[in-house]
């Protein structure tokens, strides 16, 4: 039976397998696991470091919902054309958006924040800015 302990969302994850369990685990940025486990995790932010502003991110498996529980962020898409510009959606503290699935992202703060991701990270890609 599982124990009913309370789970700390800023230093682990919640995963959602496809047999209907629900697990802590350890965050991950990318998923090398094909057991197709949803994962929600949240995250306190204060630097553009914490959000990889660097560097585009991209789940090829499934949509991500980034969620912004408070502070304030902004979440660029990559261009789709060669010379296009970045499409930029700003993130109040209770607003979210839905990245499509495919769709390169990165963050930057507005503000120091407290974030949540939910997506299937498995074949999720990075790539630095240049």
């Amino acid at each position: 039976m599982p124990t009913t302990a309370p789970i700390d969302l800023f230093t682990s994850a919640l995963r959602f397998h496809r047999d209907g369990g629900v697990r802590a685990a350890e965050r991950q940025m990318t998923g090398s696991d094909a057991d197709g486990a949803w994962q929600v995790a949240t995250f306190r932010v204060e630097t553009d470091a914490d959000v990889h502003a660097d560097y585009w991110e991209m789940h090829p498996e499934a949509d991500e919902a980034v969620c912004c529980l408070t502070g304030g962020v902004r979440l660029a898409f990559r261009p789709t054309v060669p010379g296009g510009t970045e499409d930029v959606v700003r993130l109040a503290a209770g607003n979210a958006v839905v990245v499509p699935r495919g769709r390169w992202h990165r963050l930057e703060l507005d503000a120091p924040s407290d974030l949540m991701s939910i997506t299937l990270r498995h074949g999720t890609r990075l790539e630095e800015r240049t």
